[in-house]
């Protein structure tokens, strides 16, 4: 029954060479994951609050954060070939570790699912009617999980048509906006907003896309080589933030507001509707497959049974599709705040794990020569889930600085602390059920 549902697409297993893609198939979907209405809704904000100049600053920090953490997470992903959720369990977290953060990926990006979904519903049900905005977010969620449920392949083919569709539309209709304006005036402009300073402008931009850079594995592991993450990174991040984020900057300056992303939806009539369809389609399938992936992990640690990926991701899809019909998930937005300031300290102990203090990394080696994952790990590492709280403890309530990275550099920092203080060790072992290597696709 679950074989018939969708693939597996190795969700607790490694990625085989034969089945790995180029780095621009891979770079179309990181740049589709960028390029989204959220991010002109970022750039408007922004430009509400801050002078062109002063724009194109915050965006630059920020990517180059995003950027360096996307790269480092990346790289784990591609050489070890597996899920964020698999590789943390070597990577510092142990298999009781990699649990929690399987559901904690499970339940946040569930949560965008709807979300985004609620969104796409607005936007089709005011352009073109027929069915109530419940109705749209049932059918859009549907029509996403349909998608999803095929594997990372269909998601590269919708990539290939809704971001290139997505780039010409919002070009065209951003263009035909600013001609009416004198560009030079625009980027001399004052803000029109409340200022905002350098360092909330590049805290928005970071902590924008932070939960998606920590779960760079699970896109990664289908790359052939640590360049082609590096190269992605560099195209899907740099473009996505400046080209789409310093629209909306110039937008807001244009119409002196920050809620832009009508103006980009419904100015263009059905033009419009395109827009909203492929400028949230590419971002809710991660949404979507990431968050399946997290909860196969999940299930399979705490019952002990392999959960196919395609059979979850349908029921997750389902569920958040009916949540967002149901307009319950706009009651989560705080939780699923609460949830970003505790993913980056998980970047910041998988990245000191994996290349400072490499108490597993071995493991990971000589199983990677026989194209299988760890025959063992650890049940939990006291000192990483400490680290956790602490870090994402500092991120959450330390004023100053940005808190993501805060709570990132903190989690790093305090995890190599403990490695050379003999203080990261496992407690108990757990047999891989998935440990035998992966045939060939």
């Amino acid at each position: 029954m679950a074989s018939a549902v969708g693939v597996d697409d190795y969700a607790l297993t490694r990625v085989p060479d034969s089945a790995r893609y180029s780095w621009w198939s891979v770079a179309v979907q990181r740049f589709g994951q960028v390029s989204a209405l959220s991010q002109f809704l970022l750039g408007a904000t922004i430009g509400f609050g801050m002078s062109f100049g002063n724009a194109v600053l915050a965006f630059t920090l920020g990517s180059v954060i995003l950027e360096f953490i996307t790269i480092l997470v990346g790289v784990i992903g591609v050489r070890e070939g597996l899920t964020t959720s698999m590789i943390a369990r070597w990577t510092g977290f142990g298999r009781g570790g990699s649990a929690l953060i399987g559901l904690a990926i499970g339940i946040s990006l569930i949560g965008w699912f709807g979300i985004q979904s609620a969104v796409s519903a607005q936007g089709l049900a005011s352009l073109v009617g027929g069915l109530p905005e419940w109705g749209w977010a049932l059918v859009f969620g549907l029509v996403v999980t349909a998608v999803v449920v095929r594997g990372f392949h269909s998601m590269a083919w919708t990539a290939y048509l809704m971001v290139p569709a997505f780039l010409v539309l919002v070009g065209w209709s951003v263009i035909s906006e600013l001609t009416r304006h004198d560009l030079g005036a625009l980027v001399s402009s004052a803000p029109p907003g409340p200022p905002l300073s350098l360092l909330q402008g590049t805290t928005l931009v970071a902590g924008g896309f932070i939960v998606g850079a920590v779960i760079t594995p699970d896109m990664t592991r289908f790359n052939r080589t640590t360049g082609d993450v590096v190269k992605q990174t560099l195209v899907g991040v740099t473009l996505g933030e400046y080209v789409i984020g310093l629209a909306g900057v110039l937008l807001a300056h244009a119409v002196g507001t920050a809620q832009i992303t009508t103006i980009v939806t419904s100015s263009v009539g059905w033009i419009g509707l395109l827009i909203v369809i492929a400028g949230t389609m590419k971002i809710n399938d991660w949404n979507l497959y990431s968050s399946g992936l997290g909860v196969v992990n999940f299930i399979g640690t705490v019952t002990g049974k392999r959960a196919h990926r395609g059979l979850v991701t349908a029921v997750i899809g389902v569920v958040g599709s009916l949540l967002a019909a149901a307009g319950i998930l706009s009651k989560f937005t705080d939780f699923l705040t609460v949830l970003g300031v505790a993913f980056p300290p998980i970047a910041g102990i998988m990245v000191a794990e994996y290349f400072v203090v490499k108490q597993w990394r071995g493991a990971l080696a000589q199983a990677r020569a026989r194209g299988a994952v760890p025959e063992e790990a650890p049940v939990w590492v006291p000192a990483t889930i400490v680290v956790w709280i602490a870090a994402a403890l500092f991120g959450e309530f330390v004023g100053w600085g940005l808190p993501s990275i805060n709570s990132l550099v903190v989690a790093f920092v305090l995890y190599v602390a403990a490695g050379k203080l003999g203080l990261v060790r496992g407690v108990g072992k757990s047999r891989t059920a998935d440990a035998e290597p992966v045939p060939a696709a």
